[in-house]
């Protein structure tokens, strides 16, 4: 997102970017809109009660039956917008904060008309840009980019994967 001003005058929303890893892949959980025809990330609006990155976890456990660890700092900004000019109230568009969270355990969500679904970042990419304004299914699908980004830096860092900079790390720690 390019400007700080524009970022102030839209109202906020938290999204969890839920994976889980499977082997040497990833996997994302998407969750229905509430009007059922499009797929997004488990996201709604913050609680002055809770930090960003705990109304994200709240998201996802209600929206996706989605427990586990979220980060406590957002990865990625990004614009999403809700409702069609045609209709009154019109589009309304906001600002949301992109938390990754590595899910260790699904239960019933608390929303079931959510269906949650794990998918392929390919595949989250194409469902995301379903139904969707060019301008919005590229700003989702750079959050699955970045998220993919971080998610490998991790494993990295953490020696799970066997990268050139898991490697690197190696060769300097002997």
């Amino acid at each position: 997102m390019g400007s700080a001003r524009v970022a102030k005058s839209l109202p906020l929303q938290v999204a969890a970017v839920c994976y889980r890893r499977r082997g040497a892949t990833v996997e994302f959980l998407l969750v229905n809109t509430n009007g059922g025809n499009k797929w997004t990330f488990p996201k709604g609006s913050t609680d002055p009660r809770l930090s960003h990155s705990q109304a994200a976890e709240r998201e996802a456990a209600e929206e996706a039956g989605a427990l586990g660890t979220v980060e406590p700092r957002h990865f990625h900004l990004y614009l999403h917008s809700k409702g069609v000019f045609w209709q009154p109230g019109g589009v309304q568009e906001f600002v949301v904060k992109a938390f990754l969270m590595e899910i260790h355990q699904m239960r019933r969500p608390d929303e079931g008309n959510r269906r949650p679904t794990w998918v392929s970042p390919e595949e989250a990419k194409r469902l995301l840009a379903k139904g969707r304004e060019v301008k919005y299914s590229r700003e989702l699908e750079t959050v699955i980019d970045r998220a993919l980004e971080r998610i490998q830096f991790h494993g990295e860092l953490w020696g799970a994967s066997s990268g050139p900079r898991a490697a690197r790390a190696a060769a300097q720690s002997s």
